[in-house]
């Protein structure tokens, strides 16, 4: 936006449209997206490495309950194993224990496992849920 004349010759408050021309938008896509995409790649990687406990390169149904308790253990303020509604987002929810949400985990793990091998692959990983 800038300041100028409009056509009635009153003072306000012009507004100008910056239209890319359409070869620098196919440019900027042709060298960003790559680097999007690798960079996606290193993050999952990165995530696999930080759950995948004992370095093989997979992920195990323990390793994944384990990494992914650490928002029950940490919203569980009174350590009882379980989640009342107070400590649950919004004060809400039926009560959860810690067995439930391992559970629940188990089955998400069960849907990502799109190759039924028994472990989550960075690919798997980085999958949307089934």
């Amino acid at each position: 936006m800038a300041r100028g004349k409009n056509k009635k010759g009153t003072e306000g408050i012009k507004q100008t449209r910056l239209i890319p021309s359409v070869p620098f938008l196919l440019l900027f896509l042709a060298f960003a997206l790559p680097m999007l995409a690798n960079a996606q790649v290193q993050r999952t990687g990165d995530y696999l490495s930080k759950m995948d406990r004992d370095g093989d390169g997979k992920v195990s149904l323990a390793e994944y309950q384990d990494w992914l308790t650490y928002a029950f253990d940490g919203m569980d303020r009174d350590r009882d194993g379980m989640l009342s509604a107070a400590e649950q987002p919004g004060g809400k929810g039926q009560p959860l224990t810690r067995e439930q949400h391992r559970a629940r985990l188990a089955e998400r793990f069960r849907k990502q496992d799109a190759n039924r091998d028994g472990f989550l692959s960075a690919r798997e990983l980085a999958a949307p849920p089934q």
